[in-house]
């Protein structure tokens, strides 16, 4: 694309200089110098940095466990972070749709682009919290391993080894699950919102409420029957744990907690960034540890 034709399409996001300078060699990195990749959200950047070691520069968009990732908007920073990537990973499935507006508007280049949706068969429409599905993770660090290697073949062996690392590092995680499902599985539980639909499925229990849920996630209002089964579930312990997404406590969730609450039903707080101080393994192994914990309360 011409200098004057790129900085139409980038200078909303990246200013008139920035957009006229990069526009020069998308994607382009120093000789020698660390693969920047860009993951939008920082439980795959998590995995790229654990693949990449000390040859990778990992940004990653939403990092915030605090903040609720639907009301994320980019920013120009965020911009010049994915023009300059060679690599860049995102979730699709419609769960950051502004990922496709920004590779569109930074240049394509040398960059590799790997969506988790994609490479697992999901499609807008279909619950997008796909990272809690155990058979993500190591599709998309498959993924991730053969793009760096590509990227810097110099460090592919490295990148192999460490791909193996990392799968073999998830066999505690299965090994909770199956665990889990051993003891718990067909057990009634519900939920605010799907955040934790698949790795519920994977353990076997009986979600319900699932129309209440899918109004909250879409930010819709439910039914007032689903509002009320979802009440009545609390009320009269049909079900044994209450899961809840932390980064989006609206009005109606605290509602439902408040029941819980007063019926002794344990809840479960799951969140839809991965928190500080933590990688990948360590959260989810901490939430199935945490759901353990409440599935034992009688």
């Amino acid at each position: 694309m011409p200098v004057v034709g790129a900085c139409l399409a980038l200078g909303a996001l990246l200013g008139p200089c920035e957009a006229a300078h990069a526009a020069d060699a998308p994607g382009a990195a120093a000789p020698g110098a660390a693969l920047d990749v860009v993951a939008a959200e920082n439980f795959y950047g998590d995995v790229v940095k654990q693949i990449g070691g000390a040859y990778v520069n990992v940004t990653s968009i939403l990092s915030n466990p605090d903040q609720d990732p639907h009301l994320f908007e980019a920013s120009p920073k965020t911009a010049r972070a994915l023009h300059h990537a060679r690599v860049v990973v995102y979730n699709g499935a419609d769960y950051d749709p502004w990922m496709t507006k920004l590779l569109g508007a930074t240049g394509g280049g040398q960059r590799t682009v790997i969506v988790a949706a994609d490479l697992v068969g999901k499609k807008a429409g279909d619950n997008p919290h796909l990272w809690y599905d155990p058979q993500t993770m190591p599709t998309v660090a498959r993924a991730v391993s053969a793009a760096l290697g590509a990227a810097d073949p110099a460090h592919k062996s490295v990148y192999d080894a460490n791909l193996a690392t990392f799968i073999g590092s998830l066999k505690p995680l299965d090994d909770k699950v199956a665990a889990l499902r051993a003891q718990y599985k067909g057990l009634p539980v519900t939920a605010t919102e799907p955040v934790f639909g698949y790795m519920s499925d994977a353990i076997g229990l009986d979600m319900r409420n699932m129309r209440f849920q899918m109004a909250t996630m879409n930010d819709t209002e439910a039914s007032a029957s689903d509002i009320a089964a979802f009440e009545r579930d609390l009320r009269e312990r049909r079900v044994r744990v209450l899961i809840y997404n932390s980064q989006a406590t609206e009005a109606m969730t605290r509602r439902m907690l408040g029941i819980a609450k007063q019926s002794k039903v344990p809840t479960v707080s799951v969140t839809e960034t991965q928190p500080a101080g933590m990688n990948f393994q360590h959260w989810m192994l901490a939430q199935l540890d945490a759901l353990q914990t409440a599935l034992a309360q009688k």
